[in-house]
């Protein structure tokens, strides 16, 4: 049974088209993996389905009474609201009606006759709807998800005004699946997301009994909960029955057939061109030209499979620093209330250093306040000499509406137009990028134009804040050989350990330095 049919959609933004005639079907049951490179219309698709974006052309039908819940990449809390006053937001028709109940108390007392018996019907059936819902251990329910995300150590009573990315992310991830609707949508749930509550999570979708679509490029994650892939490639959707790594064989399978298919029929059509060439100005074998001609004419010609285009990173290298990079001492991070306890480190030159541990207990404080950009909360940080830092800030110019051209162009303005697009070109980024608001790229698109921006510099220590999230799996790769290749010193923050553990020298677990409780 189908519980969404997408038919024929096409999509386009100016220029750029995204989606060209793509169909999809969701199975009841099915657990569904959206997966594609950076900018191929992943995003879009899920907002066409969703209805936040209306299709060029095709339709969209979802089976009578399906809910449909939707976590995507920008969704927002409001400030002045608790972590607990949005978990519970997830059952408000439950709160609703048990308001309503309560005000047809209340008129009881001075009700009488009919009134007060259909007043009383009323309130019976609301109360044995609430009961049988479970509407009365809600409060247990919240804390029992909300502790296996990892929000229960925050405190549920803190304004989700002061949390961090990764935990709005939790915040945000736990109300959607308190709400448990019929189909769940997943657009990069594991970015912000430590290993242990990416573990959770997996246990969870890996279990679900409904249908979810999700969007990751964590493929070891995407690996474990899905059973179906659909793959996003110039505009086209295609279905793959299987987890990831059975995609990946049969993609391969299906790609080496589409090359052999297309350069058979060019050899095809050479020799028919080359038989035309030599025989049409022959009276005697004109008629065998004409006929081969036809032929030629009517041949349905193959269109040559595209090659992706694979970034290139490199950092340029400054002077050498000083021995040692950052010396901390007593050092305590925080904003109003202390995170860690007083902390002593060295960062010394040519270490690359992992800082790890559940997010909110200051990994991004830290990068901040050694760079200048937070005061600490009490110690010292001294930096060594001649240091030249690259920072990588997590979910930066995500609101601007500059293009990305004007964007590199705006901080490196001596270049010309052609070098900043070959700058842009080298991370994989086409001239639709670079010609569209840094708003409306997707997240991994985004984050190439800042990487672009920081590859541009000279730099002798790179600081990196969640660099990988939303990049595709080629990105990524291409992302670790250029770290490893990097000679300077790195202070790297990353939720993947698989990116990171073969090549960095040191990792420093901020749950050692912190005052709560882990």
């Amino acid at each position: 049974m189908s519980v969404l049919i997408a038919e024929h959609v096409t999509h386009g933004f100016g220029g750029r088209r995204i989606l060209e005639d793509a169909s999809f079907r969701l199975l009841k049951g099915e657990h569904v993996g959206l997966i594609g490179a950076n900018g191929e219309g992943k995003t879009t698709f899920l907002n066409i389905i969703t209805g936040a974006l209306s299709p060029d052309e095709g339709k969209i039908q979802w089976s009578k009474r399906v809910t449909v819940g939707y976590l995507d990449q920008h969704s927002t809390l409001k400030k002045g609201m608790s972590i607990r006053d949005v978990l519970r937001d997830a059952f408000r028709s439950y709160y609703d009606l048990e308001q309503e109940m309560l005000a047809l108390y209340e008129s009881m007392t001075t009700a009488e006759g009919e009134d007060m018996d259909a007043m009383m019907e009323d309130a019976g059936e609301i109360q044995q709807l609430l009961e049988h819902s479970g509407f009365y251990t809600l409060d247990a329910k919240i804390e029992e998800v909300a502790n296996g995300l990892g929000l229960g150590s925050i405190g549920l009573d803190k304004d989700v005004s002061d949390l961090s990315g990764g935990q709005r992310t939790k915040v945000l991830l736990t109300k959607l699946l308190l709400s448990d609707p019929t189909i769940l949508i997943l657009d990069e749930p594991t970015n912000y997301l430590d290993q242990e509550h990416i573990e959770w999570l997996t246990r969870y979708l890996k279990d679900y009994e409904n249908a979810f679509i999700l969007v990751s490029h964590d493929m070891s994650f995407l690996n474990q909960v899905v059973n179906v892939i659909y793959h996003v490639n110039d505009g086209v959707l295609t279905r793959y029955s299987g987890d990831y790594e059975q995609f990946q064989k049969m993609y391969e399978v299906k790609r080496s057939q589409e090359i052999k298919a297309y350069e058979k029929q060019q050899q095809e059509i050479d020799r028919m061109e080359d038989f035309i060439a030599r025989n049409k100005a022959r009276v005697a074998t004109r008629g065998m030209a004409n006929s081969r001609q036809k032929m030629l004419d009517r041949m349905d010609v193959l269109e040559k499979p595209k090659e992706k285009i694979k970034p290139t990173f490199g950092f340029r290298e400054a002077r050498t620093p000083s021995r040692y990079i950052v010396q901390a001492r007593d050092l305590v991070l925080g904003y109003s209330e202390p995170l860690t306890k007083p902390v002593s480190f060295e960062l010394e030159r040519g270490f690359k250093v992992a800082l790890t541990g559940t997010n909110g207990l200051g990994k991004t404080t830290l990068l901040k306040t050694i760079l200048g950009k937070l005061p600490a909360i009490s110690g010292s940080v001294e930096l060594g000499d001649f240091l030249v830092p690259g920072y990588f800030e997590q979910e930066a110019e995500r609101d601007s509406g500059q293009t990305a051209l004007e964007s590199f162009w705006g901080e490196f303005p001596t270049l010309t137009n052609g070098e900043v697009r070959a700058a842009l070109a080298r991370c994989g980024l086409t001239s639709e990028h670079i010609t569209s608001q840094m708003k409306v790229l997707s997240g991994g698109e985004n984050a190439k134009v800042r990487l672009a921006k920081l590859m541009q510099r000279e730099v002798n220590w790179l600081v990196l804040d969640e660099p990988t999230n939303h990049l595709d799996v080629d990105a990524k790769d291409e992302l670790k050989r250029a770290l490893k290749a990097f000679k300077g010193t790195i202070l790297l923050v990353c939720h993947e350990p698989e990116f990171y553990e073969d090549w960095v020298t040191h990792i420093w677990n901020v749950e050692d330095w912190t005052t709560k409780i882990v």
